[in-house]
């Protein structure tokens, strides 16, 4: 049986290994069509640089320190941001879930205020904060709040009444309830909500600091952008490229961390 399970793994990840090297292919095929369409003068340069030239212009910004600190800048927004959006989500949706008529309570307002985009409350949060950091992270916590809470919200709703009822037949404090038979079940919906709002909340940083000129790469992007620096643009496009799937990757080593129990995870490592 183990010999059966490490064979079967081994195809997985070599199927993995195949995908990742397609896609690799892929990518590459772009960027030498791309080359090749701009240095014959099929593509306009001035919309388009080559891709060699931006890599250049890339190489140059890495050495300057202004670029490492809008890096730190959008990544400390967006950290903090899904940090508080991802710890109210959880707790919120618990409590809301676990009590009926508190759920019963709020649903007509989670479902008036979920929908509204948050590039929506721009002018709203400028007024209030300017263009200050606040700006962002206000933003990012609204976006990615509901992305979580309502994930939570399902996952409380599936926990077996069974394992409820058992529970309050033992008389479980509300705390040992939480922990012991909300949570197991709970858990794989929070790790969804986070993977999902990971990614929410990069998109919400980088438009705060484009949109409203919060500090970090969007702003750079912007200031590029208006001044016709055009493989400046690119350039710092490919780098919120690169942290998107960087976030990407994070989320996706927390939820085989704390799922490393889960059949699903279990099953496709």
């Amino acid at each position: 049986m183990t010999a059966a399970v490490t064979a079967a793994r081994r195809v997985r990840r070599s199927a993995r290994g195949g995908d990742a090297a397609l896609g690799a292919a892929g990518a590459l095929a772009v960027v030498a069509l791309q080359e090749v369409l701009t240095r014959t003068g099929v593509v306009d340069a001035d919309y388009l640089p080559p891709f060699s030239a931006i890599v250049a212009e890339l190489g140059r910004r890495l050495g300057e320190p202004a670029f490492w600190q809008a890096v730190v800048d959008t990544v400390q927004g967006w950290a903090v941001g899904l940090l508080i959006a991802t710890t109210l989500g959880v707790v919120l949706g618990v409590v809301i879930g676990s009590l009926p008529p508190v759920r019963e309570l709020t649903a007509s307002t989670v479902e008036f205020l979920r929908p509204i985009p948050s590039v929506a409350l721009i002018p709203l949060v400028v007024l209030l904060f300017g263009t200050r950091p606040t700006s962002s992270i206000v933003l990012v916590v609204y976006a990615a709040f509901w992305q979580v809470l309502v994930q939570v919200l399902h996952g409380v709703a599936d926990v077996d009444p069974v394992a409820r009822d058992t529970a309050r037949s033992y008389r479980f404090s509300a705390w040992r309830t939480a922990r012991a038979v909300v949570w197991p079940t709970t858990l794989p919906y929070v790790v969804t909500g986070f993977r999902l709002a990971t990614a929410v909340a990069l998109v919400l940083e980088i438009t705060a600091e484009l949109v409203i000129g919060v500090p970090g790469l969007g702003h750079s992007i912007g200031v590029a952008q208006s001044s016709g620096a055009v493989e400046t643009t690119y350039a710092l496009v490919i780098v919120v490229g690169l942290l998107g799937v960087a976030v990407n990757l994070l989320a996706r080593a927390v939820e085989k961390k704390a799922l490393a129990w889960h059949p699903s995870v279990r099953s496709a490592s």
